[in-house]
């Protein structure tokens, strides 16, 4: 199986706990997998790319619904907002520092999956990718744990001075997002989870983030929810998904087009524990600098 190379964080890949995660998956039923799902095992080990699951084709014949204009209008006005954002300045030995609510669904054994309780969460990201990071989610047992570094030349990679390298032509980011992300039940839904991760555990260059968000408009049935709300409470319009029976709803603000968090919504009864219309993933991005050393809060 292909996969992402992983740093500890939300939805994404899994570095940490690597081998006992990959057991779990195996050991996990394929209809009980849910993009959500964070294996209670490693809760606190998910990764800022695409979650580790088996990739499913899309069955034959399969027709997906293009993005709704009012979709690709929404994604145009956000990556304009994206692209006027002021680029950073960093160094290469500093560290990208995310603060964040989080609820990610768990489940046990043969039990019915459930929401997690919203919990605070902390991650430092090396810059250039050279350095071990830091997740700080004691929640979850993570209580400032070293990361492992990025392997230098992945093209998967997310630290800043690789986002810095991708394209920034819509059509080129496209074939990137085709080109690394996977993980979900189909190939379009990886792609969108993985412009989710982006959003939520990494520092996008402007120039990327428009092109990124300019990509986004062209998965194939993507739509807009009026309104949504983070794990913080925040209310904003979204840009959806729905896949086996989930949504997986990106968040902005109405006014400024800044990204909030993520929401997962049934859409459906679940086979793996959720009703129609309850809440499966709740996400909220509080804080996002550049700090000089890892550990260091702003």
């Amino acid at each position: 199986m292909n996969q992402l190379p992983e740093r500890d964080l939300p939805p994404g890949s899994h570095r940490l706990l690597k081998e006992r995660l990959m057991t779990e998956i195996r050991q996990e039923p394929q209809s009980k997998r849910s993009p959500w799902l964070r294996p209670a095992l490693v809760a606190g080990a998910v990764a800022a790319v695409a979650a580790v699951t088996l990739t499913l084709a899309a069955p034959s014949g399969e027709q997906t619904p293009r993005p709704s204009s009012e979709a690709a209008a929404l994604l145009e006005d956000i990556a304009l907002a994206a692209g006027d954002a002021k680029a950073p300045q960093v160094r290469d030995d500093q560290f990208v520092y995310i603060k964040s609510k989080v609820a990610w669904t768990s489940q046990e054994g043969d039990k019915p999956a459930k929401l997690d309780p919203i919990r605070q969460r902390e991650i430092w990201l090396s810059v250039d990718g050279s350095q071990q990071g830091m997740l700080h989610d004691p929640a979850v047992r993570s209580d400032h744990e070293l990361l492992e570094k990025e392997t230098p030349g992945t093209p998967s990679n997310t630290n800043y001075r690789h986002l810095q390298t991708l394209p920034t032509d819509p059509d080129k980011m496209y074939d990137w997002l085709n080109s690394v992300s996977h993980g979900s039940s189909s190939k379009d839904e990886a792609n969108f989870v993985l412009v989710g991760d982006l959003s939520r555990e990494s520092l996008m260059p402007p120039e990327q983030a428009a092109a990124l968000y300019r990509a986004a408009a062209k998965i194939p049935g993507v739509f807009v929810i009026d309104d949504a709300v983070d794990a913080a409470g925040r209310h904003g319009v979204a840009v959806a998904r729905i896949d086996d029976g989930e949504r997986h709803e990106l968040i902005f603000d109405k006014e400024t087009k800044e990204f909030l968090g993520e929401r997962g919504v049934a859409v459906e009864d679940l086979p793996w524990g959720f009703e129609k219309g309850e809440v499966t993933a709740r996400t909220a991005v509080l804080e996002r600098t550049v700090v000089d050393d890892r550990g260091e809060r702003p």
